[in-house]
């Protein structure tokens, strides 16, 4: 198999109980639910996505016709202590569980890391991945309901938090839509949290620090 990759870098984790934490960023390129062009944006089921997944053309980014090759290029970008037992990687898209298969599961773990994954949920996720966050999009079928993160994006009008409450996630969170009204979202979120407890705020402290 060819992995299709929009870039790999190293960074902190701005979302999420994982927030803060080191690690190395693979994005895969490709979703299932936006083409990724502004052209298709009004017509996608996620109208919101903030990031950019077209192409391998990022820092890191390329073809990578084994599953080996890629996680040698995880690997090269971990810039922390190599012998450390916290080496941590964050798969993401687009929608990684398009790409992300047993074999490479295998290879990165064979480095020494912790895997994670950030998916719209509407895959199942292949056995092997430490950290499941999964955040789901209005009109989509959600497949992975099951895992340690759950983070939607608020407000969505078709994907309103109660409607995930009795699936099985360690932690909910809700991150305010980013865009135009994101000074509005942020505060209906903190009101939406202040009235349900069970739900917590995900800012995306990457943006506020200016960092990838």
């Amino acid at each position: 198999m060819t992995y299709s990759v929009k870039e790999i870098f190293y960074t902190l984790q701005g979302e999420g109980a994982q927030s803060g934490r080191a690690a190395v960023f693979c994005r895969f390129a490709g979703c299932n639910l936006w083409s990724g062009r502004e052209v298709d944006r009004t017509k996608a089921v996620c109208q919101f996505c903030d990031t950019d997944f077209v192409g391998t053309d990022g820092d890191g980014g390329g073809k990578f016709e084994t599953a080996e090759a890629l996680a040698l290029a995880v690997d090269r970008a971990w810039i922390g202590d190599h012998r450390s037992d916290k080496k941590f990687v964050v798969i993401t898209g687009g929608e990684p569980l398009l790409q992300l298969d047993p074999n490479l599961i295998k290879e990165i773990k064979a480095r020494g890391f912790e895997i994670a994954i950030e998916t719209n949920g509407t895959i199942a996720a292949p056995a092997g991945i430490d950290w499941i966050c999964v955040s789901p999009k209005a009109g989509s079928q959600l497949v992975q309901t099951f895992g340690q993160e759950l983070k939607l994006v608020y407000p969505q009008p078709d994907a309103k938090p109660c409607a995930f409450e009795h699936l099985s996630f360690q932690h909910f969170f809700l991150q305010p839509m980013d865009g135009p009204d994101r000074d509005r979202n942020t505060r209906l979120a903190v009101s939406y949290c202040l009235e349900n407890p069970r739900w917590r705020i995900s800012l995306q402290s990457h943006k506020l620090m200016g960092i990838p």
